[in-house]
């Protein structure tokens, strides 16, 4: 009879759409450097990565762009998701300020990775960043939000 009745409840959740109504989160950020080919790594290792992403920050003259991995969450089939990105940056004696959005389509199970790029000559008049802001929408409503120390 337990059994049953939890195998119901299961159930019930997993088919009621309005179970995930305003459901997501942003799970993880991470900030990358992308070279002039577009490579944030040299191989596929996580030390080769971190290794290369410090070699990055340590000469500007390398760098053509910076890329946001974000991985979220989103269920609701029937949301309008996007995730947005404002990131602060100095240059010289200015503050510069830069908005990324991305539209998404919802992942109904797992978690999905997503990416936005500040490149090309936006990149190179943003300058060294400080601070970064994701946020995850739908419509208008605020679903989650991780943002860097300095924000």
């Amino acid at each position: 009879m337990r059994r049953g009745l939890f195998l119901l409840l299961i159930a019930g959740w997993l088919l009621a759409p309005n179970a995930f109504a305003a459901d997501g989160r942003i799970v993880k950020v991470l900030v990358h450097y992308l070279d002039a080919q577009g490579r944030q790594s040299l191989s596929p290792s996580l030390y080769e990565r971190d290794a290369y992403q410090a070699r990055l920050r340590q000469n500007p003259g390398e760098r053509k762009a910076l890329r946001l991995d974000v991985q979220w969450k989103g269920r609701n089939p029937e949301a309008q998701l996007k995730v947005k990105a404002e990131l602060r940056g100095v240059r010289g004696n200015l503050i510069e300020s830069r908005a990324l959005e991305q539209t998404l389509r919802p992942s109904r199970w797992l978690a999905a990775w997503s990416s936005v790029a500040l490149e090309g000559e936006a990149y190179q008049l943003f300058g060294e960043l400080v601070a970064w802001r994701v946020t995850l929408w739908d419509g208008d409503q605020l679903l989650g939000e991780q943002k860097s120390f300095l924000w």
